[in-house]
């Protein structure tokens, strides 16, 4: 099957993507720099492109090791945390579809139900019908639903300056699926791949009709509390970021210049996101979450195997899409799993090896700037 590659709405929320010229003085990396020089230097040149700071980790099997660069707060100069907590983006997806594999494996649900068995006349209008779109093709971005992302007074809205009068909006599921049914679906269910924000609404929406929980009871009930991720938090409509944190930072453009004003957005109401990316964490948290589910901590083998599962991507930084998950192919022949998750002022990622043994989690608290496949490169292909 082709790969059919729109990217809606970036890996998230946040769609821009442009490097600017402005820098910041790069930090030193807390702790272990020897071992990491070339990670420490690939977030140093996301700070140079434009990026106020990078704040990570890394676990390779029992170590543990922490870079900084940049600022947390262009305000007052205060570097970042290598434990600073921040919004995670679209890596919720990976809980979300964990949450859903986890009550597959329990036979509440199977992945080929139909989104009509759980959701009747949720998905439907200008060519959607739920009727014929499975569970599986919600995870894996084949649905060909319309992300609501794309929605042009959505856009308006959220990224343009308009946001800072709208920031505390709350969003119920229902209207941000509703947004998407105001347009035609982007092909045939299972015809090709598009990365849609809405199908993940509509996971979470599942989970509780299933559950009879809301997806965010269920993440904490089943992964949160379980792995003991105490930095890990799943905010519904609450709009600070707990402490640790640093500010984050948006130009607010789907096109950013140089010139535009930076803004800072750090509070605002994560129901824009819902089940799509609305999590907070820290990269201690991201690492020990990957490592626990690829090591099989979380999932039974079966479910393990068909989260990992894929569709061919062409056009983005990873090749393969499976169930919440990314695989990505590295220069030195190395593969790498996870999740990228941008949101309003904040650019993340979060990788590991397949045995979830080496893993780095890493945050950019600018929208606009930095190169986070350098960073990867640089930990897992040294040169």
């Amino acid at each position: 099957m082709a790969a059919r590659t729109i990217r809606t709405g970036a890996v998230g929320l946040a769609a821009a993507a442009a490097l600017v010229a402005a820098s910041f003085t790069s930090s030193a990396a807390a702790g272990g720099a020897g071992d990491h020089q070339q990670t420490q230097a690939a977030m140093d040149a996301a700070v140079d492109s434009g990026v106020p700071g990078v704040s990570g980790q890394v676990k390779d099997n029992n170590s543990i090791w922490m870079g900084t660069s940049g600022v947390g707060d262009v305000k007052t100069g205060e570097p970042r945390s290598g434990v600073d907590r921040y919004r995670i983006g679209s890596m919720t997806k990976t809980f979300v579809a964990t949450v859903l594999l986890q009550l597959e494996s329990e036979g509440k649900l199977d992945l080929d139900d139909k989104v009509d068995t759980w959701l009747p006349g949720v998905v439907e209008g200008n060519g959607h019908d739920g009727r014929q779109i499975t569970v599986r093709q919600l995870l894996n971005h084949t649905s060909g639903i319309f992300s609501y992302t794309g929605d042009a007074e959505f856009l308006d809205l959220n990224f343009t300056e308009k946001f800072l009068e709208h920031r505390y909006d709350t969003y119920t599921p229902q209207q941000l699926v509703d947004m998407a049914m105001r347009h035609e679906p982007t092909f045939e269910p299972g015809a090709g791949w598009s990365y849609s924000n809405t199908n993940y609404v509509l996971a979470g929406m599942i989970i509780e009709k299933v559950s009879g929980h809301s997806y965010e009871t269920e993440i904490e009930r089943r992964i949160i509390g379980p792995l003991d991720l105490t930095a890990t938090s799943v905010p519904r409509t609450g709009t600070s970021l707990p402490e640790p944190s640093s500010r984050a930072y948006s130009k607010l453009s789907l096109a950013p210049q140089p010139t535009d004003p930076t803004h800072d957005i750090t509070e605002l109401n994560p129901s824009v996101a819902g089940a799509a990316g609305a999590i907070i964490s820290d990269s201690g948290d991201l690492n020990r979450f990957y490592s626990a589910l690829f090591g099989g901590k979380l999932l039974p083998a079966a479910q393990l195997e068909a989260m990992k599962t894929t569709v061919p991507v062409e056009g983005a930084p990873f090749q393969a899409y499976g169930l919440g998950l990314m695989k990505s192919d590295l220069s030195c022949g190395t593969s790498v799993w996870g999740h990228g998750g941008n949101i309003q002022g904040s650019a993340s990622q979060a990788v590991a090896t397949a045995d979830g043994k080496h893993a780095l989690a890493f945050n950019f608290n600018g929208d606009w700037a930095g190169d986070s496949q350098a960073v990867i490169e640089a930990e897992y292909c040294p040169q």
